[in-house]
């Protein structure tokens, strides 16, 4: 897969994903966005860094798997 059907691919998984997320529960989303913004700025930072830093795993073990 070249690298723009693979960033296609993920952008759309993404977005497929959040539009679940919202068609389902869109009332808890409100709640979600309230508990996130009492959380301390460091600890949001920390939250992203975290995702990013599995999101990137999550990238380069797929392409290890793939070949």
């Amino acid at each position: 897969m070249g690298g723009l059907a693979l960033l296609l691919l993920a952008i759309g998984l993404v977005l497929s994903l959040e539009g679940l997320v919202l068609a389902l529960a869109p009332s808890r989303i409100d709640e979600l966005l309230d508990l996130i913004r009492r959380l301390p700025v460091e600890t949001r930072r920390n939250f992203g860094l975290g995702a990013l830093a599995l999101g990137l795993a999550l990238i380069w073990l797929a392409g290890a798997l793939q070949g």
